[in-house]
């Protein structure tokens, strides 16, 4: 088949590099513009286009696909079907309607629940059991198009959005393979029930909250492993935690330390209490519980800060 792939991050570069390997003829790859990342500010290119240009596979960036220049330059390729992994880039009517097959979207979440740009992130965050990745039928709406083809996937408790990015990536690669080998598919109408929107992670909401359960501040936790980081004060310094365990001992104020050594930091919450197994200073490494209190000594009765 002659499609279109657009993309950016690296959910969308395992999706593709799928796609490459089943033989479907890749036409071209549209993915964002380079950005100025690291403390150079130097320009660098998303994974997707780098996998493209690997492959010898002409990329286009436009700013925006609201112009009818970048428009007629995706018209003229006569693709059958442009698929859309995680692009970030809004596709206008005009855009959707150039392939025969239009365009279809992977989508990491088992639709309708979790609509929008953080999926993966909210359904740790919320404690769901379970997610997915459905392939939808693109319009107008904010991933609101019928399903052709969705499959479930455990959330286990050890999973971080990391880990469980990776393991919808797979997912959603194998997906959509086998949904460009069945096209035209049946399509499934969203239900009007069950609709939930998960909106962008902000850096805003990294610090952990003492005041909350520790079982929230677990998820939140694993929800923001590896971005942006769960935060905590310190005096007055703020400390990122990678890894924590939600306990049942209770004992002491939200933010009082009850214990502190090689196994965790065990802190008081709302409910409950929070062991904090890898922990990472501000301009230092990522270091699990025992070297971190070798450098940063903390003693039973000393309290991490709310920094929201």
């Amino acid at each position: 088949m002659k499609l279109v792939f657009a993309g950016t991050p690296v959910f969308a570069a395992t999706v593709l590099r799928d796609i490459i390997a089943s033989g479907h003829h890749v036409l071209s790859v549209l993915t964002q513009p380079d950005r100025p990342t690291g403390r150079g500010m130097a320009l660098h290119s998303s994974p997707v286009k780098a996998l493209a240009l690997a492959s010898g596979i002409e990329v286009f960036q436009p700013p925006t696909l609201r112009d009818s220049a970048a428009q007629e330059r995706v018209r003229v390729l006569g693709a059958e079907v442009m698929v859309v992994a995680a692009y970030g880039l809004i596709l206008p009517q005009a855009v959707l309607e150039i392939p025969r097959f239009g365009c279809i979207n992977v989508h990491a979440s088992l639709l309708p629940r979790w609509r929008g740009a953080a999926p993966i992130q909210r359904a740790i965050l919320a404690g769901d059991i379970e997610t997915g990745v459905s392939i939808m039928q693109m319009e107008a709406g904010l991933d609101t198009g019928p399903v052709l083809l969705s499959e479930k996937l455990s959330i286990t408790e050890d999973d971080t959005a990391g880990t469980l990015h990776d393991k919808l990536a797979v997912l959603g690669g194998r997906l959509i393979v086998e949904a460009l080998r069945k096209l035209p598919l049946p399509l499934s109408l969203q239900p009007e029930t069950g609709v939930t929107y998960a909106s962008k992670i902000e850096k805003a909401e990294a610090p952990l909250d003492w005041r909350l359960p520790a079982t929230q501040l677990a998820r939140q936790v694993r929800a923001f492993n590896p971005y942006p980081g769960a935060t905590v004060g310190l005096d007055g310094n703020t400390v990122k935690v990678w890894r924590a365990e939600a306990q049942a001992e209770t004992g002491g104020s939200p933010g009082a330390v009850i214990a502190a050594d090689k196994r965790g930091i065990l802190v008081t919450c709302g409910e409950g209490t929070l062991r904090l197994t890898e922990l990472q200073k501000a301009g230092g490494k990522r270091l699990p519980v025992s070297a971190f209190l070798t450098g940063t000594p903390i003693l039973p009765g000393a309290t991490f800060d709310n920094l929201s």
